[in-house]
């Protein structure tokens, strides 16, 4: 049996999820693509997880699709090739979609399908060493099954000339134009991670859910009458919930609520 290619830790309700193939800078191969999908969608549907950290064990956190791999899928039979893109495209919607805070925490360099997962991720901070790089179109690829991902990041203006030149850009540079949220020395990576890990415990799970999935509804739409009435629907809704009625009592009641993790 293959070696898993993902470690996980859990710590209480924060799950950190290692992309764990350090001597190959943690290519994506079709063991950890599967993986990851298995992973974060059981993670997703676990009530215990609050949490879900994303990174990579040794000095980077993706270096993309694995050569190799992705060579053997283009000699492949025209319907093998077409299935494993499909599963890598499902993965990156998968990681995109879990109703759980993501968090990518990119300690090295991102690469090709690597920049699909920090854009999939609801928060990415990385460290000040950290490179990144659209480098499909240096291998005669396309960046095309990460692309709705870092576009809806960083918007086509900024894609356009990543995708096209495939050059490497530094942490500050992913910062400017919103692939990334944070930027830290690499010594202090782990303790900003934690400080918004500590933010996110403070939010109502179920309000968190539905404010991923309120960004999702109303994103890139005209603001017609129709899409207010959905944001007043959704509130509306919202207020009644055993959990915003808790929320709000807590408050009141100047305690904290009772998804609060007890100090």
């Amino acid at each position: 049996m293959a070696e898993p290619t993902l470690e996980i830790e859990s710590t209480a309700a924060v799950t950190w999820v290692w992309m764990n193939r350090p001597a190959v800078h943690n290519a994506l191969n079709e063991a950890m693509i599967d993986e990851l999908a298995e992973t974060f969608l059981d993670l997703g549907e676990d009530p215990a997880v609050r949490v879900i950290v994303l990174s990579g064990r040794g000095k980077s956190f993706s270096a993309g699709g694995d050569i190799e791999y992705m060579k053997r899928q283009g000699e492949a039979p025209r319907v093998e090739n077409l299935a494993t893109a499909r599963g890598l495209a499902e993965t990156f919607r998968i990681v995109a979609t879990c109703p759980r805070p993501t968090l990518a925490r990119v300690n090295g360099a991102v690469m090709g399908g690597g920049l699909g997962l920090v854009a999939a991720c609801d928060i990415s901070l990385a460290s000040s060493a950290a490179i990144f790089a659209a480098s499909e179109v240096r291998l005669g690829l396309i960046p095309s099954t990460i692309a709705p991902y870092v576009v809806r990041a960083i918007g086509p203006r900024q894609a356009s000339r990543l995708f096209v030149t495939g050059e490497r850009i530094d942490a500050a540079h992913a910062q400017r134009i919103g692939l990334v949220h944070e930027v830290t020395e690499a010594e202090q990576l782990d303790a900003r991670v934690q400080a918004i890990i500590d933010n996110l415990l403070l939010g109502a799970p179920g309000a968190q859910t539905g404010a991923k999935s309120m960004i999702e509804a109303i994103a890139d739409r005209p603001i017609t009458r129709e899409l207010i009435e959905t944001t007043a629907m959704a509130i509306a809704d919202r207020r009644s919930d055993p959990e915003a009625i808790e929320g709000l009592s807590a408050f009141l009641e100047k305690r904290p609520a009772d998804w609060v993790p007890k100090k």
